[in-house]
């Protein structure tokens, strides 16, 4: 609906779509979720990733989310209802594994994925924005990578098993959770994070899922805008703002202000350094957290191993002290950005001055 030949019925049906993800979002919040938290693929993927035992502490962490579950299913729900979903592979499937990991490092020091980043934004926390200049420097670097030769590979068909793969590894994990036979709370117990009735995340989620495939959203394609005539991922983004914001600050869920914001810090350059970094991986492995999400419902296994990438990065990130806190930033974290700042930066020059095959 958002991307290819210009079609002014299907833009405007993106961006009600997008109205839809953003209130759903917002219900999510209103519901239990945390502030401006509806749904985020890093936090929830570390979230699950504890829950499959992967770090032991902070316990109040360790929860396999329903939302996760929901966009995965419902992207592949509304591919298999139009006749198009089909098994791909053949991306780079290490690449995007290996950039899902920092993207999951570097989005848990800016405590959020550039999904979640809108909705802090959408929600009144200012210190969000200044990631904005930092993810969109990003994803023009990868931008400039690729005019330059970089791309992250061609997928090709492939046998369905390997499209199915991924889900059903979170399928098993979500049934093993139904059975409170994962780590941490289980289905219907007390102790977990901050959380909706699951029925309510998994049954939004699922209707998310199917509309963000439907207008095929990624916040990185949106960054690349900025530099593009095309603005229509950008009018997207906008529209799902709105549909967050009108449903936060009706049920008391939002507010203006720098300081007291849930899940935030007020470290600016880090917030910043740390979505650049999201935004350049996210062009190197071929889409942000959510995305890679939705296509892994879609039957993309390279996708499927990028959100590998990010739940083994949220674990990592907790094991070696790499997550921030709403009181910052820490050490360990701060060092980890510059790495992976490099890494990514001197990979992505590598491949786009040699063979792009």
């Amino acid at each position: 609906m958002l991307r290819g030949e210009y079609d002014r019925s299907g833009f405007i049906r993106g961006l009600v779509s997008m109205l839809l993800v953003g209130a759903f979002c917002g219900i999510l919040v209103a519901s239990g979720n945390p502030g401006n938290m509806g749904i985020c693929g890093a936090c929830f993927l570390r979230d699950s990733s504890g829950a499959l035992n992967l770090f032991s502490e902070p316990a109040g962490l360790r929860y396999l989310r329903p939302e996760i579950l929901g966009v995965v299913f419902g992207a592949m729900a509304w591919m298999l209802a139009r006749g198009k979903w089909e098994a791909r592979s053949g991306s780079h499937a290490a690449t995007r594994f290996f950039f899902g990991v920092w993207m999951g490092i570097s989005s848990l020091v800016f405590l959020g994925c550039p999904f979640r980043m809108i909705q802090r934004i959408a929600g009144g926390d200012l210190s969000a924005w200044a990631a904005v200049p930092g993810f969109v420097i990003g994803v023009g670097f990868g931008l400039w990578l690729e005019k330059r030769g970089y791309n992250v590979g061609k997928t090709e068909v492939s046998p369905a098993p390997v499209g199915l793969l991924g889900p059903l590894l979170l399928l098993g994990a979500g049934i093993l959770w139904s059975m409170g036979l994962l780590s941490g709370p289980g289905l219907g117990e007390d102790g977990a994070p901050a959380h909706a009735d699951w029925k309510i995340s998994l049954g939004l989620a699922l209707v998310g899922g199917a509309l963000l495939s439907a207008t095929r959203f990624c916040a990185v394609t949106a960054a690349r805008q900025v530099f593009q005539k095309d603005r229509r991922m950008l009018w997207a983004t906008l529209a799902m703002m709105i549909g967050y914001a009108a449903v936060v600050f009706s049920t008391g869920k939002g507010s203006f202000s720098f300081e007291g914001q849930p899940a935030a810090h007020g470290e600016i350059l880090w917030s910043a350094l740390a979505l650049a970094l999201v935004g350049l991986c996210g062009c190197l492995a071929g889409g942000c957290p959510v995305r890679q999400l939705v296509m892994t419902g879609e039957g993309n296994g390279d996708a499927a191993m990028a959100v590998m990438g990010i739940l083994f990065g949220g674990a990592l990130s907790h094991g070696l002290g790499l997550a921030s806190s709403g009181a910052g930033t820490t050490a360990a974290g701060r060092t980890a950005i510059v790495i992976g700042l490099i890494i990514a930066a001197g990979y992505g020059i590598w491949r786009s001055s040699g063979s792009s095959k």
